[in-house]
């Protein structure tokens, strides 16, 4: 039987509990229909949920519908609990969301139809509350399509008119319905599964009107789609994750059970899990490094039970196979979003808590044994993100609204036994920088080193913090970088303006330097952690600050004053929708507005108003210059994130800010080293462009451009003695005269970077994007043109380093040399190597426009054209060509001297003039 995740979603109060409710008692798994409203919902397994009808965690029910098992995770509609929804779409194959037909599309609607796409998940819709009066099904049907897709289709009855919607989302749908008119099945469950056609069906799940249709109609496409994916003759799935038999799994939720056993909550992705399999992880990624201090930080644990919920109660197996939700014991350091065996970590999620509040703890109470009952939390809530204040002894906690904190403060008393309370709240900024640095820290304490060179880019907005390396092995060893991209990931590091977290910027380590002797994994995280703030305080950081996404409906006659309110907050709207008495304005603005906003807004419709808000994203604070005041935060005194970094001298180290690590780093700066060589490029480019077209032929440049190039070298990287140099002399001896004839008699080679040059011409950079075979043959006939027409020995290169296992190899292909790389040697260390080798004893020339390879060659003492000037080169050697193949076809007769070698002609001439050849010998 195969094993299908359904999640299913809704705005608060849509009718999503009573619905899933509603499926288990049609599929048989309950036998008495419960209700939420009478507090015996079978999902409801929490007191707190049953008290306010709401859905607070997500719960797992098993069912079976066809000949499928299917597992439905029932989450949290209300919006202060997105984050517990969101974690829940890490697992999901399908999803089920739910509209309240009375209302119609709302905000938060919009919000997890977003998050449906970015997780591409596959929809079905299940439009509910058709039995109210006023609810219009051509109405709500047009206000989806208008407001999340298009392809949201009714499929209560298959027409006609269903045909036809459905050929306009697909042209294989067209295609199949102009030629048979109707579409089959097949293809519409392939449009479902590739999020082309959404489904709708329209009932009341109240009243079991039209449930038990949409659960045939989902069942029936999701089979379809389950066969196409499945291989006939093994029987084996192709679905991503499903086709290999080594295990994965994905971790959504960790909660705790009756009897206090820590539950991870996962779904196996691929192979097998059975009881007492030991899984594996790396308890840094989870914020535990800083326990582990010294030790190893990979956790090994063992699998105790596999259970199997459904609702309250669990079923233990021996095994969980592949697609199947379990809950495990044993594992102590598993946190949602995590990957176990093969399985990839989540991204970071999309909803994020934009309020800050100080925990207020009621007098006598022990405020570190609480600190560690809050951290209990925050592992089933990572979202809570919850702080000590060493300095002012106060704990904070982020969180999304009001409703959060009521349910936060029943659940800590409940578990704990502790009256809390929370202050007002504080707007949770976040920082950026606008230009690139490079940021450096250094620590050396005795007996201890470490160095790092951070380059640090502001990144798009939304796109958090991405990193990477671009340090040479032969510099720092991989598992050095390693643990360095660890630490830049382990920990929020704080930005420079009011110590808030840093977002939007991509870090990339390019330099490095360790001891062999001295170095120890905690050196790194000093020197990391340094470096970062260090390149921050280099930078022009920006602040942002938190925006939502509004929907405000009002009386028809408060749209002034709504307006006028929205851009007092400096938001932005757009055209007021009426539709009779009432008025819909959409727009956004900047939280520390739109938080308090409800209120007013229910005193000035008195009741009539209602406002629906939801995270939209982080913009540039409007008055940033004030939150600094205010904040009054000095990053120099935060000794938790120091900025300096620590030296040695004399057996004894010593800090140094950060302004004047520069002088003190034992590293050059990598970034002035990179815009050396551009500027380099930039300039040996503009000057290669001012020499004459006749100038730039490989081994034939003008002094005046071989000396501004060597200029050029020489005051980026030092003099470099260069055979026959290119000053003019005023005498020549007769022993120099023969030396000089013996130079120009010499080889001459052309080195040719073969995908850099493909890159560089359009021509030839077109043909790629459509075969890369095809444009290295263009290439190599172009090279044989002109290798006869110069006469000189012409090498192409082109990169194998990324292929696995290959061998150098050099071919001959007609009268020049292609070479194609070993494994892990890229074209330029080849052309390098070369050079190295025959630029002292041969005229050399190599073209590339790969900057360090520039100077490189001019260093061993050969030339150096770029891709495009070389394509000028080309284009003027064609023109010699097709000149002397004109003046070729001028004479009316053809001779063969005209053709033969020149040794020929002179040995034919004695010939027939009668001189002996021997006497010539």
């Amino acid at each position: 039987m195969k094993h299908i995740t359904i999640g299913i979603l809704a705005h608060v109060d849509a009718g999503k509990t009573t619905l899933s409710e509603c499926m288990l008692y049609l599929s048989g798994q309950i036998r008495k229909l419960g209700r939420v409203d009478h507090k015996d919902a079978f999902l409801d397994t929490y007191e707190l949920e049953r008290e306010r009808g709401i859905t607070i965690f997500s719960k797992q029910a098993e069912l079976k519908m066809g000949n499928l098992g299917i597992t439905l995770l029932d989450t949290p509609g209300h919006v202060d609990f997105s984050a517990e929804m969101e974690r829940t779409l890490q697992v999901l194959d399908y999803a089920i969301l739910v509209i309240n037909g009375a209302d119609g599309v709302q905000g938060h609607t919009r919000t997890l139809w977003r998050l449906l796409k970015r997780y591409q998940i596959p929809t079905f819709i299940f439009i509910n509350k058709m039995d109210q009066v006023g609810t219009d099904k051509a109405k709500v049907l047009a206000d989806l399509q208008n407001r999340l897709d298009e392809g949201c289709i009714d499929f209560s009855e298959i027409t006609e008119e269903t045909y036809d919607s459905l050929a306009m989302c697909d042209e294989k749908a067209m295609e199949e319905y102009l030629e048979s008119e109707k579409i089959e099945e097949d293809t519409i469950a392939e449009m479902i599964g590739n999020r082309k056609v959404y489904p709708c069906y329209f009932g009341s799940a109240l009243k079991m009107e039209g449930v038990q249709e949409f659960m045939d109609g989902m069942t029936g496409y999701i089979e379809k789609n389950q066969q196409r994916k499945t291989d006939p003759v093994s029987g084996k799935s192709d679905m991503k994750g499903k086709s290999t038999g080594f295990f994965g799994a994905k971790a959504y939720k960790i909660s705790r059970d009756a009897a206090g056993n820590r539950l991870t909550h996962l779904k196996v992705t691929s192979g097998r899990l059975k009881v007492k399999d030991i899984l594996k992880g790396d308890m840094r990624k989870n914020g535990h490094s800083g326990e582990t201090e010294g030790a190893d930080h990979n956790w090994e644990e063992k699998v105790n039970q596999i259970r199997i919920y459904s609702g309250e109660k669990y079923e233990m197996v021996q095994e969980a196979k592949s697609g199947m939700v379990c809950a495990v014991t044993g594992l102590n350091y598993t946190y949602p979003g995590e990957g176990l065996g093969i399985e990839c970590d989540s991204e970071a999620p999309a909803l994020e808590p934009v309020l800050s509040y100080k925990i207020e703890l009621p007098e006598g109470c022990d405020v570190h044994k609480m600190l560690g009952n809050l951290r209990i939390l925050e592992e089933e809530d990572p979202m809570l993100k919850i702080v000590w204040n060493e300095e002012l002894g106060e704990i904070h906690a982020k969180l999304m609204g009001a409703v959060q904190i009521e349910i936060l403060k029943s659940l800590i008393k409940d578990r704990f036994g502790v009256d809390v309370e929370f202050d007002t709240g504080n707007i949770v900024y976040k920082e950026t920088i606008q230009n690139t640095v490079e940021g450096v820290g250094h620590f050396e304490p005795l007996r201890h080193y470490a160095e790092v060179h951070l380059k640090m880019e502001p990144g798009e907005r939304g796109s958090g913090i991405v990193i990477g390396t671009d340090c040479s092995e032969d510099m720092l060893d991989k598992n050095w970088q390693r643990l360095i991209l660890t630490h830049l990931l382990e920990k929020e590091h704080r930005g420079v303006l009011t110590g808030s977290v840093i977002t939007d910027m991509k870090i990339t380590l390019t330099a490095g330097r360790a001891h062999l002797k001295h170095t120890e994994g905690g050196d790194f995280r000093q020197a990391t952690y340094r470096a970062v703030r260090q390149g921050l305080m280099q930078a022009e950081s920006i602040l942002l600050e938190p925006y939502y996404d509004f929907q405000l409906e009002i009386p028809s006659g408060m749209i002034g004053r709504a307006l006028t309110d929205i851009q007092r907050m400096n938001g932005e709207t757009g055209t007021p929708q009426t539709e009779g008495e009432m008025t819909t304005i959409e727009g956004y603005a900047p939280v520390t507005g739109m938080r308090d906003y409800q209120m007013e807004v229910n005193s000035y419709t008195r009741g009539q108003g209602h406002l629906t808000c939801t995270f939209r994203g982080y913009e540039p604070c409007r008055n940033a210059e004030a939150v600094i005041e205010e904040i009054g935060y000095d990053p120099e005194r935060d000794i938790e994130n120091p900025t300096g970094s620590v030296f040695c001298s004399h057996g004894a180290g010593f800090n140094v800010p950060w302004n004047q690590v520069p002088e003190y780093m034992h590293l050059e700066n990598q970034l002035e080293k990179e815009q050396a060589l551009e500027e380099a490029k930039r300039q040996s480019e503009q000057a290669a462009r001012q020499v004459p077209r006749a100038a730039r032929t490989p081994g034939v440049y003008s002094k005046a451009a071989e000396k501004e190039l060597e200029e050029i070298f020489i005051r980026t990287y030092g003099k470099v003695e260069r055979k026959g140099g290119l000053t003019p002399k005023t005498y020549e001896s007769e022993y120099a005269k023969k030396q000089r004839r013996k130079e120009e008699a010499m080889q001459e080679y052309l080195l040719v970077d073969g995908y850099n040059v493909i890159f560089a011409w359009e021509e030839l950079k077109e043909l790629a994007k459509v075969s890369i075979e095809a444009a290295r043959d263009k290439l190599m006939d172009i090279l044989c043109n002109y290798q006869g027409y110069k006469k000189c020995v012409l090498i192409l290169v082109f990169d194998a380093y990324k292929v696995e296992g290959y061998a150098l190899e050099i071919q001959k292909y007609h009268n020049i040399h292609v070479v194609y790389t070993k494994e892990a040697e890229t074209a330029d260390q080849y052309i390098e190597k070369v050079v190295h080798h025959i630029g002292r004893k041969y005229h050399v020339t190599v073209v590339t426009s790969d900057g360090v390879e520039q100077v490189i060659t001019m260093g061993q003492g050969g030339t150096r054209i770029s891709s495009r000037d070389f394509l000028e080169e080309m284009e003027y050697t064609k023109k010699l060509i097709e000149e002397d193949n004109e003046k070729q076809r001028v004479s009316d007769r053809n001779y063969l001297f005209d053709h033969a070698d020149e040794e020929f002609v002179k040995k034919m001439e004695k010939i027939r003039l009668g001189k002996k050849l021997n006497k010539d010998k």
